[in-house]
């Protein structure tokens, strides 16, 4: 008589799906992003909005472009920013609601949610960027293709590292008021990292340590090669990646713990 030995599936399948999972996760929670109608307005009308009154139609030369590009830029970082910290902030709600216990129980791991979180968050923010770029175009911003196609690249492209930010405020602070708390930093470090106003002295050399200001310089940089306005100095890529860079690493394992500590919590 012959035995059957009937192989061990479990295993297997651990190993095996754990990027169909976060694929499915990431296209789930993408749906219900866009699902929130409310919250997506103010997403992409908010920064918009802010272009519309801070910078739209100046022809004044600025770099290689003028001052309205500068302003679109900043704008669209801003609006990039607003979108990731809001979008993984949901994170916090999620926690509340045991959804992180849920999620335990599985093969994903804390950085699979962290990266899907991010890569969801990232796509949300293309939305503002899109728009105010489309604005920009038809109000007068004006720059060569490389302005363009290089500083939308980076406003887009750095804006995981505050997708990643809104997870970790949210993962270290109770309730519906981490959102909150996190959307609320972010306006104060837009002031220090000089994306509403050009600064100068003491506040500019603090600023220089903030997450927005590398972040906003860098996407500025193909229009303005790091010189700053009113003749407030000079930033080299170096200093402005090295900013992105900390910030980066800071966040991501601020989140990571934070996803830990809620996932042991009895």
């Amino acid at each position: 008589m012959t035995t059957t030995t009937i192989p061990d599936l479990s295993t297997a399948t651990t190993r095996r799906t754990p990027r169909p999972r976060a694929v499915a996760y990431a296209r789930l929670d993408l749906k219900r992003q866009i699902r929130d109608r409310m919250g997506m307005f103010f997403i992409v009308a908010l920064p918009a909005f802010l272009f519309f009154v801070f910078g739209m139609g100046d022809d004044e030369a600025y770099g290689s472009a003028n001052v309205a590009m500068y302003v679109m830029v900043s704008m669209a970082a801003y609006g990039a920013v607003t979108a990731t910290t809001t979008v993984a902030g949901a994170a916090a709600t999620e926690q509340t609601m045991g959804w992180g216990r849920q999620l335990a129980l599985t093969p994903f791991s804390p950085w699979a949610f962290v990266a899907v979180k991010t890569a969801v968050a990232m796509l949300v923010a293309a939305v503002p960027i899109a728009l105010i770029y489309a604005i920009g175009a038809a109000t007068g911003s004006s720059g060569n293709a490389v302005d363009w196609l290089a500083s939308a690249g980076t406003v887009w492209l750095g804006s995981a590292l505050f997708a990643v930010y809104g997870l970790a405020v949210c993962l270290h602070f109770k309730g519906e008021n981490a959102a909150g708390i996190a959307s609320g930093l972010i306006v104060i470090m837009s002031f220090l990292g000089n994306v509403f106003t050009p600064m100068d002295g003491l506040i500019l050399a603090i600023g220089r340590f903030t997450p927005l200001y590398g972040y906003a310089g860098l996407a500025r940089y193909p229009i303005s090669e790091g010189y700053l306005p009113n003749d407030a100095g000079h930033d080299s890529v170096w200093l402005l990646l090295a900013n992105v860079c900390a910030w980066t690493l800071i966040f991501a394992g601020l989140a990571v713990w934070g996803l830990r500590r809620r996932r042991e919590r009895v």
